[in-house]
């Protein structure tokens, strides 16, 4: 699965938010079942739910994720493992309490104040997560950020 790629990629889900562009430019016939909008999405035991605002939730292996959007309405969304929200939105990342918490669509001002706000004095980014349910038990709001490609 990937969301909002950044150029022509195969996988078996990709899921397109308001913010990703065209999709002529970023899909191809390599790209899976492709999600842009609002709705209820089986696919390969994944089970996605979109709501308005570019706000997804996607649960699988008994993991809840969340793609945060920028207007989002998130009053349907609890229990969330996961979360990857924009930095401008923090106060509402937090309201939904995950476990971890990964930044997105930041400079490293923006970051910084991200940061800031949670407490963090500063984090060092990783090249890529890997996490199993049971890792994210005790975790309540860790941040973890992830290097740009």
């Amino acid at each position: 699965m990937v969301i909002n790629p950044q150029s022509k990629t195969s996988a078996d889900i990709t899921i397109l938010t308001s913010s990703a562009g065209s999709s002529a430019e970023t899909t191809s016939e390599r790209s899976g079942f492709i999600i842009n909008g609002p709705g209820e999405y089986e696919i390969k035991e994944v089970f996605i739910k979109g709501f308005a605002g570019s706000v997804y939730l996607i649960t699988f292996e008994g993991i809840k994720l969340c793609f945060l959007g920028t207007e989002g309405d998130t009053e349907q969304i609890e229990d969330v493992d996961i979360l990857f929200a924009p930095v401008s939105l923090y106060k509402k990342a937090v309201s939904l309490e995950p476990s971890l918490i990964i930044p997105m669509d930041y400079n490293e001002a923006t970051l910084n104040q991200f940061l800031k706000e949670s407490g963090e004095k500063s984090v060092d980014p990783i090249d890529k997560l890997v996490i199993k349910k049971k890792d994210l038990e005790g975790k309540e709001g860790e941040i973890v950020v992830l290097k740009e490609e």
